[in-house]
C-alpha cells in the first residue's frame, strides 16, 4: 500500500478548494476550517495552491474567489512568522493584482484582497508599501481600494505607516483635484481622516515611536492643503455620505493644522459642520467632529471662537434636546458628545454658557427644557469650579422647570437636584424647595390603574418610574451626602402628616430611620428635637397618631406599615421619654409578624387589636395625664384628615376610645366624647360603626360617664325636629335624626359589649335595653339594621358575661315560644307589620344563649318560621284594606318582605350555627325541601333563595373536622340541580348559586384552603346570564355546562345518590325539570359515568322499568341517550348486562339495544366486540341425547346467541350505517362464520322463560346477515338471493353448502370489488377448530374460484394457497371442497392453470390418492378437477418455477420495511436448496451476493441474521471453495463478525476466483453508494476500498476508475460522518 504523500495533500486541498463555494453554509465553514488547518500545518504549500487555483481559474465567481482570499488572509494572519519571504512577495503581488484587476469597484472581492495586504502589512510594511505605491503614481488617479488599503494600514500599523505618510500625502494632494466620482472623493476623505488619527496617535505616544523626531508641523502644510480642497469643494456635495465623511475628516485634521490657519478658518468650519446636522441623520459623527474642532480651538486659545457661540450653542442645544433611546447606541453617543462640547465651552466662556442655559430653562417646550436640564446637570458635575459662583442663580432658575407638568422634565429636574445635592446647593437658602420637590414626586400615584396601555415612546416616563427614581434619590441624599443630614433631619418629619404626601410615607420613613439611627448612635445633640423651636413640625402626639394609623394599614401606600413602626421606635424619646423601653420590647415582634405576612394572610382584626394594645400600653407607660389628654384632643382634631379614608377614620375613633380609657380626668373624657359625637358624619355606615366602637372602648373604663353622656346626647338638639324656619331642609334633617339615633343605638350595643362584665348584666335591662327598646317600632331601615346589630351585640355581651359567670338564661325558651305565638297570630295571607322579621332577629340573637333547644323545640321553631314566611303571598300582592290599618305602599312592602327574608335567613343561620354539620344542615333542609317543588313560583323562589343563603353561610362558617365527609352533597345536588331550568328565572339563578356554594363546601371538605379558587367552579356564577334566556335549547345547554362542573367536583361515593335522585327527577311534575333531569343525568354520566361501573346493571334495570312508564317522547329519547352514554364508558358492562337479559328480548330491551346504534363509535365498538367474542367463544356444546340411544345434539351457548340477537337489533337503527359500512368486510365474514357454526344447533333451554325455545339459532344469524347486506346497500345481491331462496337454504343443515355457494355467486357477480377485503377477513377461519365453520368458508372460496373476477382482483394467489392448505384438512368435506376449488380455476381463470401446474398436479394427485374418503367425494372432485386443468396445462419446464420465484424475490431485498427484507432473504436461502447444480441458479446467487454482503451491516439485527443464514445455505452454489468455507465458518447467527476483515478477505478471493465478474461486482457495489441506509453506504465505500487495495495491476482494466472516484467524491460530501470517514479511508487506497 502506498502511504499518504504530498500529492495526496494537494488532491485533498484541491477538493476542498473546489468545495469552498458549497451552497450550504455549514459545509463552507467546514471547508474553510479544513483549509485553515492544512494551511497552519504547511502554510507555504497551501498558500501556493490557493494562489495557483486563483491563477488557473481567472473566471471563478466572485463569492468563490472571496472565500479563497479570506482563507489566505486567515493563514497569513496566524502564521506570518513561518511564511518564506518569496512566498510573502508573491502573495503581495497576487493580492494587489486581485484587488486592482477590475477597474470597477467590487467591494466583497477587493476588500478581501485588501485585507490580505493589511494582514501582511503588520510585519512587512516596506514590501507592502513598495507594491502599493507602485499603484499610487503621481498624476494618475489610483484604484479605490488602493486608497482604502492605505487608510486601513494606517489604522492597523500606526508606527509602520506614519513615516510614509508625508510622502503619501505629497503624492495624494494633486490627485484630490482629479477625483470626480463621489466614491473616490469619499475614499480620499476617509483616508485623510484615518491618516490624521494615526498621526495624532503617533504624536501622543512618541516615547514608543520608532522616530521620536516627528512633529505636528511635519504634516500641517499638506493637511491644510488637503483641508482646503475638502472644505472648499467637497463638503458641498449632494451625496450625504460624502459630506459626512468630509465633516469627520475636518474634525480630525483640525488638530494638525497650523494655529494661525485654524484661527483663520474657524468662522467657516464651525458653521459648515453645524449645517451638516440638517442634511444628515448620523448626528454622532457630526457632534464628534464638532467636538474635535472645539477642542483644537480651545487648546490653541482661539479668540475668534467667541464670535461663533450663538450659532454653536443653538445647534448643540438642539442636539442635546433630541430624544435619547438607550437601546440605540448612536443617539446615546451623540448626546454625550454634545455635552462634551458644552463642557469645553464652559471652561472658556462660563458666564455666557450659564446664562444661555438658564435662559433656555424658561422656555416651556418639553424637549428644549429637557436638553437645558441635561446640560445644567452635566455642567454642575463636570465644571464644578466654574459653577461655584453661580449656585444661587441656578437655585433660583430651577424653580420654573420644577413647576412643569411633564414627567420627562421632572425626571431631568430630579437628576439636576441630585447633582446639586452632591455639590452643596441644598444647604443654601431655597434648598428646602428642592427637597419638597423630591418628596412630592415620591408621593405620586400610579399612572395607569389596571389596564397598562402599551407605549411606543422609548423615553416615556410613567409616574411609577418617576416615583421610583425619587425614592432612590431621597435614599441617596440621605446615605451619601453627609452634610445634608441637618437639612433633612428633622425637617422631613413635616411631610409625614399632610395627607397629600401619604404615598411618600415609605421612602420618607426609611430616610428618617437612617438619619435618626446615625444621629442616635453618634450621640449627636441634634437627634433630640425641640418641637417648640421647630414650629413647622407636627406635634409628637400628631406624629404618633399618624404613624400608628399607618401601621394599622401596613400594606397601603406602598407598604408603609413596617417603616412607620420602625420610625416610631427611633423617635421614641422625641415622642416622650417614657416610651423608649416599652417600644423596644413591643415594636420588634410586630415588625417580625408583618415580615411573615402578606395583605391576604394578615388577620386584619387581630392586627388592629395588637396596635390598640400597643397604644394602650404606651399611654400607660407615659403615665402623664396631661400628655394623654392632649393626645386625645389632637386625635379628635386629626379625624377630618381621614374624611376620604373611612376605614382609617374608623380606626382612629377606636384609638380615641383607647386613649380615653387611659384618661383619668372625667371632664376631659366627657368633653372629648361630646366632640366626637358631634364630629361624626352620621350618614356613613363605616363611620357610625367606628364611632360606636370608639365609644364602646371608652366605656370599659368609664361606664357611668359614657352612659350619662349617651343619655344626654339622646336628649340633645340633634334628636329634635328642626324648627319650621328650616322647612326647606326638613326632609334631610329627618333622615339625619334617624341616622343619629342609629349611631346612638349602635353606641349602646358596643357599650354593652365592652363594659366590664361584672357591671353590665345589671345595666342591660335598666339602662341599655330601656334606651333601645323605645325605638323598636321604627320603620327606618338604618335604624332597623342598627337595632338588629345592637341587640346582637347585647346578646353577645350576655353571652360573654355568662361564659365567665356560668349564666343560664332560663327564660330563653319561654321567650321564643311567646315570639312564635306572635308569628302564629299574624295573618298568614299578608305581611303588614315588621313583627315577623323582628321576632326572627330576636330569636336569632337568642339562639346562641344557653340552654340549647331540644330537637322538638327546634323542629317547631323551624316549622313555624318556614311556614310563616314561605306561605306569604308574593310581594306584588296587595292585601285588602282593613278598618284600622293603612296599606303600605309597594316600595315599603318590598322592603319589609326583604327584611323578613333577611331575618328569616339570619335565624336559619343561627340555628345552623348550633350544629354546623352535614346533619345540622339536613335537619333544616328537610323543612325547605318540599317547598322546592311547589306549584307556586314565589314559593319555589323563596325556598331556593333561603337554601342558597343557608348554604353560603354554611360555607362561610365551615371548619372542616377531619374524618367528616359532606355525605349529603349528592342528595342536595339531586334536589337542586333540576331547578336550574325551572320556568321561573329567579329560581334558576338561585339554583346555580346553590350549586356553586355546594361545590365550594365540597372543596373545603376535600381540604382546599378558604381562599382556594377552582377555575371550573368559579365559572358557574357566569352561567346565570345564560339562564335568563327562556329558550329551551339554551337552558339545556347551560344545564349541561353546569353539570360538567358538578361532575368534576363530586366525590365518587356521592355520585350514586345524585344519579338515582335524577332518575326520580325524570318524572318531575314540571316537564321542564324532567327534561333538565335527563340533560343533567346525561351530562353527568358523560363526565363521570366512568366511575360507576358497579352500578351499571342496577341503573339499566331502573331505566328498563322507567321506559315502560315514560310517555314524554323527548325524555324517552333522552333515556336512550343515557343507555348510549353508559355504553360509551362501560361498554363491557352495558354490553354484558344487555346480553344477559332473558331471551328472546322484550321490546324495551330491544329498544335499549337499538339505542346503541345511534352513536357510530359505540356501535362500531360493539360490533367489534361481538366479532371478537364470537371468534373466541364456543358457539355450541354437544349434549348427549340419552344414555340409551347414544349420539349428541348441538345446543347453542347463551352468550354468542344473545350477542347475535343484540347485534341484529343494533343494525336495525338507521344511524348504524356508517360503522356497518366501514366494518362491512369483517362483519360480513363474522356473520357468515357465525351462520356456519349455528346450522343444525338447538336453542338453549331456559325453564323460567317459556318462549326461549321459539328462537331459530341459524335464523337469527341469517337475519342479521340479511340486514347487514341491506345496510351496505347491496340491492342486486339481495334480489338474486331472494330469487334463489338462498336464505332458507343457508339456515338448514342439509342445504347449507348450496346456500353459501349461492351467496358467494351473488357477491362475485354483483359485488366483485368487495371481495378482496372479505376474502382477507375469512382466511383465518379456515384454521378454525370447528369444522362447520371451515366448511362454510371453504365452500365460499371454492365457488369464488369459479369466477374470473378473482383474477381481475388479484385474489387468485390467496384463494389457491388456501385451497392448497385445505387439501390436508382433517375434515373430508373441507378437503373435497378444496379440491373442487382447485378444479374451478380452470373454469374461472383458465389462463392461470400453467402458473399453478405443479401445485395443481400435486394436489390433484394427492386428492386421487386420498385414503380417508368415505363417499369417495374427494377422489371424484380431484378427477373432474384434473380433467378441467389438463385442458390448459403446458407440460414442459415445471422445474423452472424455482428460478422464477427467485427473480420475484430480488426487488424486496432493498425494501424499506425490515420485515420484508428479512423474509425475502430467508426465503431466498430456503429456495437455494432446490437450485443446486443448476448453472442458471448459480448466476442468480451471484446476482444478489453483493446485496447480501452489504446487508450484513444492516441496522436491523434480524436482517443481519437472515443474511448470515441465506449465505451459509447458498455457499455450496457460489462456485468457490474458499468463499464457501468462509461463509460456513464465519457466518453464524449468534457469533459477531469482524466485517472489515471479512470483506477484505472476501475481495481477495473474488479477485482470485472470479476476475471476469469484477466489472459486474464493482458496478453493483457503486449502485449502493445511493442506498437509503448510511451503514450500507459506508460498507459499500469500504468494499470498493478493499477491492482497490487488493487488486493487481493486470485486473485494473476491469474497473472504471472514473466512476469510482466520482462516487467517492460524492460520498465525501455525504451528510453522515461515518460515511465520510469510510469514503476518506477508501480514497486512501488509491495508489
Amino acid at each position: 500500500m502506498a502511504t499518504m504523500d504530498d500529492t495526496d495533500v494537494e488532491q485533498v486541498t484541491l477538493a476542498l478548494l473546489d468545495a469552498a463555494n458549497d451552497k450550504d453554509s455549514e459545509v463552507q465553514d467546514q471547508v474553510r476550517k479544513s483549509m485553515l488547518t492544512l494551511g497552519k500545518q504547511q502554510p507555504d504549500r497551501v498558500l501556493a495552491m490557493c494562489q495557483d487555483y486563483l491563477l488557473k481559474h481567472p473566471k471563478l465567481v466572485v463569492s468563490h474567489r472571496v472565500v479563497i482570499l479570506q482563507t489566505i488572509e486567515l493563514i497569513v494572519g496566524c502564521r506570518i512568522e513561518e511564511i518564506s519571504a518569496p512566498r510573502i512577495k508573491s502573495i503581495i503581488s497576487l493580492a494587489s493584482e486581485e484587488m486592482t484587476r477590475s477597474k470597477d469597484v467590487i467591494p466583497d472581492w477587493q476588500q478581501a484582497a485588501s485585507n490580505i495586504l493589511v494582514a501582511v502589512g503588520n510585519k512587512y510594511i516596506n514590501d507592502i508599501m513598495e507594491e502599493i505605491l507602485s499603484k499610487f503614481q503621481p498624476g494618475v488617479l489610483p484604484h479605490f481600494f488602493v486608497v482604502q488599503t492605505l487608510a486601513n494600514l494606517s489604522d492597523s500599523n500606526v508606527y509602520g505607516m506614519v513615516p510614509f505618510l508625508n510622502a503619501i500625502l505629497g503624492t495624494m494632494l494633486p490627485m484630490l483635484g482629479m477625483a470626480k466620482q463621489d466614491n473616490m472623493k469619499w475614499v480620499f476623505s476617509s483616508a485623510l481622516c484615518h491618516f490624521s488619527d494615526s498621526i495624532l496617535e503617533y504624536l501622543a505616544n512618541l516615547d514608543k515611536a520608532p522616530d521620536p523626531t516627528v512633529r505636528k508641523d511635519t504634516f500641517s502644510g499638506e493637511i491644510y492643503a488637503a483641508f482646503d480642497i475638502l472644505f472648499n469643494n467637497w463638503i458641498q456635495s449632494r451625496e450625504p455620505k460624502l459630506r459626512l465623511t468630509v465633516g469627520e475628516a475636518v474634525g480630525s485634521m483640525c488638530h494638525l493644522m497650523a494655529s494661525d490657519k485654524l484661527e483663520e478658518q474657524i468662522p467657516r468650519i464651525i458653521p459648515a459642520i453645524v449645517s451638516l446636522y440638517k442634511k444628515n441623520t448620523e448626528h454622532y459623527v457630526i457632534s464628534k467632529s464638532l467636538c474635535q474642532v472645539l477642542e483644537a480651538s480651545v487648546n490653541m486659545g482661539s479668540r475668534v471662537l467667541e464670535t461663533q457661540l450663538d450659532g454653536l450653542l443653538l445647534a448643540l442645544h438642539q442636539q442635546v434636546s433630541a430624544p435619547v433611546d438607550y437601546s440605540d447606541l448612536p443617539t446615546v453617543k451623540n448626546h454625550n458628545e454634545a455635552l462634551r462640547c458644552f463642557s469645553l465651552l464652559a471652561n472658556s466662556f462660563p458666564d455666557r454658557l450659564v446664562m444661555y442655559v438658564l435662559q433656555r430653562l424658561e422656555n416651556s417646550n418639553e424637549r428644549s427644557r429637557m436638553g437645558s436640564l441635561a446640560v445644567l446637570r452635566h455642567l454642575i458635575n463636570s465644571s464644578s469650579s466654574t459653577m461655584e459662583s453661580k449656585k444661587l442663580l441656578i437655585l433660583a432658575s430651577i424653580r420654573q422647570p420644577m413647576a412643569d407638568h411633564s414627567n420627562k422634565v421632572k425626571k431631568r429636574v430630579v437628576q439636576v437636584i441630585s447633582a446639586m445635592a452632591h455639590h452643596g446647593y441644598l444647604e443654601l437658602e431655597g434648598g428646602e424647595l428642592l427637597v419638597r420637590f423630591i418628596v412630592q414626586n415620591c408621593a405620586l400615584h400610579d399612572t395607569y390603574q389596571t389596564h397598562q396601555r402599551p407605549t411606543t415612546d422609548p423615553e416615556e416616563v410613567t409616574n411609577e418610574a418617576l416615583r421610583t427614581m425619587c425614592d432612590s434619590t431621597l435614599h441617596l441624599l440621605t446615605t451619601t451626602v453627609g452634610r445634608l443630614a441637618d437639612v433633612l433631619w428633622p425637617k422631613l418629619l413635616f411631610y409625614l402628616t399632610p395627607s397629600q404626601y401619604s404615598n411618600a410615607t415609605t421612602p420618607l420613613c426609611k430616610s428618617l430611620i437612617v438619619l435618626g439611627n446615625k444621629k442616635k448612635n453618634n450621640q449627636e445633640p441634634s437627634f433630640k428635637i425641640d418641637f417648640t423651636q421647630e414650629v413647622n413640625l407636627p406635634s409628637p402626639q400628631t406624629l404618633m397618631i399618624r404613624l400608628l394609623v399607618n401601621a394599622a394599614f401596613p400594606f397601603n401606600s406602598r407598604g408603609h406599615g413596617p417603616p412607620s413602626l420602625s420610625l416610631l421606635q427611633i423617635l421614641s424619646i422625641n415622642i416622650h421619654p417614657n416610651t423608649e423601653t416599652i417600644w423596644e420590647k413591643e415594636i420588634p415582634p410586630l415588625l417580625s409578624l408583618l415580615e411573615e405576612s402578606t395583605a391576604e394572610s394578615l388577620d386584619k382584626k387581630q392586627w388592629d387589636e395588637k396596635l390598640l394594645e400597643l397604644l394602650s400600653k404606651t399611654l400607660m407607660a407615659i403615665g402623664d395625664d396631661k400628655w394623654v389628654c392632649q393626645f386625645a384632643a389632637e386625635a379628635t382634631r386629626y379625624l377630618s384628615t381621614y374624611n376620604n379614608a373611612l376605614e382609617e377614620k374608623s380606626l382612629l375613633y377606636r384609638c380615641i376610645g383607647v386613649t380615653l380609657q387611659q384618661c383619668f380626668n372625667k371632664e376631659v373624657v366627657k368633653k372629648q366624647l361630646q366632640e366626637v359625637l358631634l364630629a361624626v358624619r352620621h350618614n356613613d355606615a363605616i363611620e357610625r360603626e367606628g364611632v360606636a366602637m370608639g365609644v364602646g372602648l371608652c366605656a370599659s373604663s368609664h361606664l357611668e360617664g359614657t352612659l350619662t353622656k349617651l343619655d344626654e346626647f339622646g336628649k340633645s338638639d340633634a334628636f329634635k325636629k328642626s324648627p319650621s324656619i328650616f322647612n326647606l331642609l326638613k326632609e334631610r334633617n329627618e333622615v339625619e335624626v334617624e341616622k343619629v339615633k342609629s349611631t346612638l343605638i349602635l353606641c349602646y350595643g358596643h357599650v354593652a359589649l365592652n363594659a366590664p362584665p361584672e357591671k353590665i348584666l345589671t345595666r342591660i335591662d335598666q339602662d341599655i335595653l330601656r334606651c333601645i327598646s323605645k325605638h323598636f317600632n321604627t320603620k327606618d331601615l338604618t335604624m332597623k339594621l342598627s337595632l338588629i346589630q345592637s341587640v346582637g351585640l347585647i346578646a353577645k355581651a350576655i353571652g360573654r358575661c355568662v361564659k365567665k359567670q356560668g349564666y343560664v338564661f332560663s327564660r330563653k325558651q319561654e321567650l321564643i315560644t311567646v315570639m312564635l305565638d306572635f308569628i302564629k297570630s299574624e295573618p298568614s295571607d299578608s305581611l303588614r307589620t315588621p313583627v315577623r322579621p323582628l321576632v326572627m332577629t330576636t330569636c336569632a340573637n337568642l339562639m346562641p344563649l344557653d340552654p340549647p333547644l331540644s330537637e322538638n323545640e327546634s323542629f317547631d321553631l323551624l316549622k313555624v318560621c318556614v311556614n310563616g314566611v314561605f306561605s306569604l303571598p308574593p310581594d306584588t300582592h296587595t292585601p285588602e284594606k282593613t278598618k284600622d290599618e293603612e296599606i303600605l305602599d309597594p316600595k315599603q312592602r318590598k322592603a319589609l318582605y326583604k327584611d323578613t327574608l333577611a331575618a328569616f335567613q339570619e335565624l336559619l343561620r343561627s340555628i345552623l350555627a348550633r350544629d354546623p354539620s352535614p346533619d345540622g344542615l339536613q335537619s333544616i333542609f328537610k323543612h325547605i325541601e318540599s317547598w322546592l317543588g311547589s306549584v307556586h313560583d314565589h314559593e319555589r323562589e323563596r325556598a331556593i333563595t333561603a337554601t342558597s343563603d343557608l348554604l353560603a353561610y354554611y360555607l362561610e362558617s365551615l371548619t372542616v373536622k377531619s374524618m367528616v365527609s359532606f355525605h349529603n352533597l349528592g342528595a342536595l345536588l339531586g334536589r337542586l340541580s333540576p331547578r336550574c331550568s325551572d320556568p321561573q328565572p329567579a329560581v334558576r339563578a338561585a339554583a346555580v348559586d346553590c350549586i356553586y356554594t355546594l361545590l365550594c363546601i365540597q372543596l373545603r371538605y376535600e381540604g382546599f384552603s378558604l381562599d382556594y379558587r377552582d377555575e371550573a367552579v368559579e365559572g358557574l356564577p357566569a352561567l346565570k346570564e345564560a339562564l335568563e334566556n327562556p329558550d329551551h335549547s339554551v337552558l339545556y345547554k347551560t344545564c349541561s355546562d353546569l353539570t360538567k362542573v358538578m361532575s368534576k367536583r363530586l366525590p365518587q361515593q356521592q355520585l350514586t345518590t345524585l344519579v338515582f335522585m335524577l332518575f326520580e327527577g325524570l318524572v318531575d311534575s314540571q316537564t321542564n325539570c324532567c327534561r333538565a333531569s335527563s340533560v343533567i343525568l346525561n351530562t353527568l354520566l358523560k363526565n363521570r359515568g366512568a366511575g360507576l361501573q358497579d352500578l351499571v346493571p342496577e341503573m339499566l334495570e331502573v331505566l328498563h322499568v322507567r321506559l315502560q312508564s315514560i310517555t314524554e317522547e323527548q325524555v324517552r329519547v333522552a333515556v336512550g341517550q343515557t343507555v348510549l352514554i353508559l355504553a360509551s364508558q362501560h361498554l363491557q358492562t352495558v354490553f354484558n348486562t344487555l346480553v344477559n337479559q332473558p331471551l328472546p328480548y322484550d321490546s324495551w330491551t330491544s329498544e335499549m339495544w337499538m339505542a346503541l346504534g345511534a352513536d357510530p363509535i359505540v356501535a362500531s365498538q360493539i360490533i367489534e366486540m361481538v366479532m371478537e367474542k364470537l371468534v373466541i367463544t364456543a358457539p355450541y356444546v354437544d349434549k348427549k341425547e340419552s344414555v340409551m340411544r347414544g349420539g349428541a345434539t348441538k345446543v347453542a351457548t347463551n352468550q354468542p346467541l344473545a350477542m347475535t340477537c343484540g347485534l341484529k337489533e343494533l343494525l336495525l337503527n338507521g344511524q348504524s350505517q356508517e360503522p356497518t359500512v366501514s366494518l362491512f368486510p369483517q362483519l360480513f365474514s363474522c356473520l357468515t362464520v357465525r351462520l356456519g357454526a349455528s346450522v343444525g344447533v338447538m336453542p338453549p333451554k331456559d325453564n323460567t322463560h317459556k318462549h326461549s325455545g321459539s328462537l331459530h339459532v341459524a335464523g337469527v344469524a341469517a337475519e342479521a346477515l340479511r340486514i347487514l347486506l341491506a345496510r351496505a346497500q347491496l340491492d342486486e345481491v339481495m334480489k338474486r338471493l331472494d330469487e334463489d331462496n338462498a336464505w332458507d337454504a343457508m339456515k338448514e343443515q342439509n342445504t347449507h353448502i348450496a346456500g353459501v355457494t349461492l351467496l358467494a355467486r351473488a357477491l362475485a357477480k354483483h359485488a366483485g370489488p368487495r371481495l378482496p377485503a372479505i376474502v382477507e377477513c375469512l382466511c383465518p377461519s379456515l384454521n378454525n377448530i370447528y369444522e362447520s365453520q371451515r366448511i362454510t368458508v371453504t365452500a365460499f372460496f371454492s365457488e369464488l374460484l369459479n369466477h374470473h373476477v378473482v383474477t381481475e382482483l388479484m385474489l387468485i394467489d390467496v384463494l389457491m394457497n388456501n385451497m392448497m392448505e385445505r387439501i390436508s384438512d382433517p375434515c373430508c368435506t373441507v378437503r373435497m371442497l378444496a379440491v373442487r376449488g382447485l378444479g374451478n380455476i380452470a373454469v374461472g381463470s383458465p389462463e392461470k392453470v400453467n402458473k399453478y401446474a405443479k401445485e395443481l398436479l400435486a394436489a390433484m394427485s394427492s386428492g386421487m390418492e386420498e385414503k380417508d374418503d368415505p363417499g369417495k367425494l374427494i377422489t371424484l372432485e380431484a378427477m373432474s378437477g384434473l380433467s378441467k386443468v389438463l385442458l390448459h396445462l403446458d407440460k414442459k419446464n415445471v422445474h423452472l418455477l424455482v428460478v422464477y420465484i427467485f427473480m420475484k424475490i430480488k426487488p424486496f431485498l432493498e425494501s424499506d420495511n425490515d420485515d420484508i427484507r428479512c423474509a425475502s432473504i430467508l426465503l431466498m436461502g430456503n429456495l437455494s436448496k432446490f437450485g443446486s447444480g443448476e448453472a442458471v441458479f448459480k448466476d442468480q446467487i451471484h446476482n444478489v451476493l453483493v446485496s447480501l454482503l452489504l446487508h450484513l451491516v444492516d441496522p436491523n439485527a434480524q436482517v443481519v441474521k437472515a443474511c448470515k443464514y441465506a449465505m451459509r445455505v447458498c455457499a455450496p452454489v457460489v462456485g468457490s471453495e474458499q468463499i464457501t468455507a468462509m461463509f460456513q465458518n464465519h457466518l453464524h447467527e449468534d457469533k459477531s463478525l469482524h466485517y472489515g476483515e471479512f470483506i477484505n478477505d472476501l475481495t481477495k478471493y473474488l479477485i482470485q476466483d472470479f476476475p471476469g465478474m469484477l466489472n459486474f461486482y464493482h458496478i453493483s457495489v457503486i449502485q449502493f453508494f445511493k442506498s437509503n441506509w448510511p451503514e450500507v453506504r459506508a460498507a459499500a465505500a469500504m468494499f470498493i476500498g478493499f477491492l482497490l487495495g487488493n487488486i493487481q495491476q493486470e485486473h485494473l482494466s476491469h474497473l472504471n476508475m472514473g466512476t469510482i472516484s466520482k462516487g467517492l467524491v460524492m460520498l465525501l460530501q455525504d451528510p453522515d460522518p461515518v460515511v465520510r470517514v469510510k469514503a476518506a479511508e477508501a480514497m486512501g487506497h488509491f495508489h
